[in-house]
């Protein structure tokens, strides 16, 4: 779905839509499991830079829920978790900042995204979202024990038979470190 903003300037857009999975591309990081709900209000607001400088920005403001999996972060399986966030943002322009001298921005402005052309896609805003409500780590169970860092075996499935003892010849003069310092 795209806001357009000569559709926005005219009247304020809703929308409450039902993403089957796939409607956007999360790439690697997460996948989608069944439908995703986003609701929410578009609408242009108007900056006055100057009697004759107007730069149309689009708010929108809303909601989003769904399923998606993610790997787990030590073993890579799938984890499924629920995912909802609230948002209120913000779009300028893409070209309305562009000739804009090297300052310091302030905070507010930080919270300020950008559009291509004349339009912006729910989609691409979506994506983002979701990708920022996605957890730093996630773990399929608390205890989960990994892959092995040379075989690469799920210790979860197999026990491995690896040589736990340093692998890289920089550190086999620490090899034996322990050992002599526990012996005194």
């Amino acid at each position: 779905m795209n806001f357009k903003v000569s559709e926005l300037e005219r009247e304020p857009i809703d929308f409450d839509l039902e993403l089957a999975p796939g409607a956007v591309d999360l790439g690697e990081e997460a996948e989608q499991q069944g439908p995703m709900a986003a609701s929410g209000h578009a609408e242009v607001l108007h900056e006055h830079r100057g009697p004759k400088d107007i730069v149309a920005d689009i708010r929108l403001k809303g909601r989003f829920d769904g399923r998606f999996q993610v790997p787990c972060a030590r073993c890579i399986e799938p984890v499924e978790i629920p995912l909802g966030a609230d948002f209120d943002l913000i779009y300028r322009p893409a070209v309305a900042d562009a000739e804009a001298t090297e300052r310091s921005i302030t905070a507010p402005e930080t919270e300020i995204g950008y559009y291509q052309g004349d339009s912006l896609a729910l989609e691409d805003v979506l994506r983002e979202q979701v990708l920022l409500s996605l957890p730093l780590k996630t773990l399929c169970k608390p205890d989960c024990k990994g892959l092995c860092p040379r075989c690469g075996a799920d210790r979860n499935r197999q026990p491995c038979s690896c040589d736990m003892g340093p692998s890289d010849p920089c550190w086999e003069a620490l090899a034996g470190l322990r050992g002599r310092i526990e012996s005194k």
